[in-house]
């Protein structure tokens, strides 16, 4: 059998909130919407499903979806700006981390490179 990477997804209670969430708040590109919505990340799709269409057995997980940025503080400070409650940045080992939650409760997460031969990636932009 192959494999082949399809998507990320995140269930949500409310389509349009979520929709709003994403758009308008971390400035997502819209890619396309019918019964979910599509959003694209550096080549990734991410796609966000009314959680009424989730299977009787679906269970919460322990998925993230993470986002690369310059600079964690500066993404954290602009997201507080906006109203959303967030974490204080956390150094780890070959980086910085901060993150926050949708209007669902879906964690995401931020992630600073200091490793230099890693950080020339670049990183996600509005």
């Amino acid at each position: 059998m192959n494999y082949s990477f399809d998507c990320v997804f995140y269930y949500v209670s409310e389509l349009d909130r979520a929709i709003r969430f994403y758009r308008d708040v971390l400035g997502l590109q819209l890619k396309s919407q019918d019964f979910v919505a599509r959003f694209e990340i550096d080549g990734v799709l991410f796609e966000i499903v009314p959680s009424s269409l989730a299977a009787k057995s679906a269970q919460p997980g322990n998925a993230r979806l993470c986002l690369r940025v310059d600079d964690v503080e500066a993404a954290l400070r602009e997201l507080r700006a906006k109203g959303v409650v967030t974490s204080s940045a956390l150094r780890k080992e070959n980086g910085i981390l901060g993150s926050f939650f949708d209007p669902d409760g879906n964690e995401i997460c931020l992630w600073q490179y200091t490793d230099s031969h890693i950080s020339d990636r670049k990183p996600f932009a509005k």
